[in-house]
């Protein structure tokens, strides 16, 4: 009514109240009169904001990519941005021009510069990787920028959430993708494989090791038993011999004693052996006298026997008999 306006901003917009050229009252959530001819209000955003971004980027070995993301950002300096665009209001509280919206423009150009300078040095499969290290990269470029300080703003994060190939070289990096994993599964099959190959060949090992072994001991059991029984045997042919030994000095002593007995008669003639076998025997006597008869037969001319002899030779041949 007659020109005067009232002014109530939110306690996360800067305002900054222009007359004739010069700011008459300034700062967060004011709430004020002013004069609608004379004056110019300008209301900039103070809260925190997020502008989702997507371009295309080329990596250094030509493969094209698409990198999307989300930058979130605040006015850090009011006064700066101002300075810069128009953030003018009318009294309803609309902006006047369309400035504002550049502000967001220039953010995601100087994102899209920054993240270009980061992806032409990465191949495609360096790029597709690095989402995390890209935007701290990113990012840490943003708020060392002329622009950004120059525009009064704050990056507070930057989240890329997505790098993505062309569909024809992302179904190529699935098909390798895929080339690996199998090479990966074939390798895993075959080291399974060989590993049980091992392991069994280690089994075969042990189990001819210890058949070794067991052959081994066994050898050296019937060893010992056959030193064992070659002792025995040693043991018994010195016992033979031994025995042999004392047999023969026993033989030795009971001839040397029969020869010492015999030695007297070795000399004798054997009637007289014999008359000393008979002892006094007149029969033994007899006989021994019938035998030198017999061989001096030659000498002999005649030889009478009485009757009474050679009934007394009989008789005792017969009782003999009987």
């Amino acid at each position: 009514m007659f020109g005067i306006r009232f002014m109530k901003a939110e306690p996360t917009r800067y305002v900054m109240h222009f007359k004739a050229g010069k700011v008459v009252r300034e700062g967060a959530g004011l709430s004020f009169f002013y004069w609608d001819p004379s004056a110019t209000i300008v209301a900039v955003p103070l809260q925190s904001a997020d502008i989702p971004f997507v371009f295309n980027e080329v990596t250094a070995d030509f493969q094209a990519i698409t990198v999307q993301g989300q930058l979130t950002w605040r006015v850090a300096d009011a006064k700066k941005l101002a300075a810069l665009l128009d953030f003018s209001v009318d009294a309803k509280g609309a902006l006047r021009t369309e400035d504002p919206l550049k502000l967001e423009e220039r953010l995601v150009q100087a994102t899209q510069v920054l993240a270009r300078g980061v992806t032409e040095k990465l191949s495609l499969q360096e790029a597709l990787a690095s989402s995390e290290s890209l935007g701290v990269q990113v990012l840490a470029g943003l708020r060392k920028a002329e622009l950004v300080q120059m525009l009064g703003v704050e990056p507070l994060a930057l989240a890329i959430l997505g790098v993505r190939p062309t569909p024809e070289m992302g179904r190529a990096l699935e098909a390798k993708a895929r080339e690996e994993l199998q090479r990966g599964s074939d390798q895993a099959i075959y080291d399974r494989r060989n590993a049980a190959v091992e392991q069994e060949r280690r089994i075969k090992e042990n189990e001819l090791n210890t058949e070794l072994a067991v052959d081994q001991k066994q050898r050296q059991i019937r060893e010992a038993r056959m030193a064992a029984d070659i002792a025995i045997e040693a043991q018994r042919r010195a016992l033979i011999d031994t025995r042999v030994e004392n047999e023969r000095k026993d033989a030795d002593s009971r001839a040397y004693a029969l020869d010492a007995q015999l030695k007297p008669l070795k000399d004798a003639d054997w009637r007289t052996l014999t008359a000393i076998a008979g002892g006094n025997d007149p029969k033994t006597m007899i006989a021994l006298a019938f035998r030198e008869l017999a061989q001096n037969a030659g000498k002999i001319g005649e030889l009478n026997i009485s009757p009474d002899l050679l009934q007394g030779l009989l008789s005792t041949k017969a009782e003999k008999a009987r």
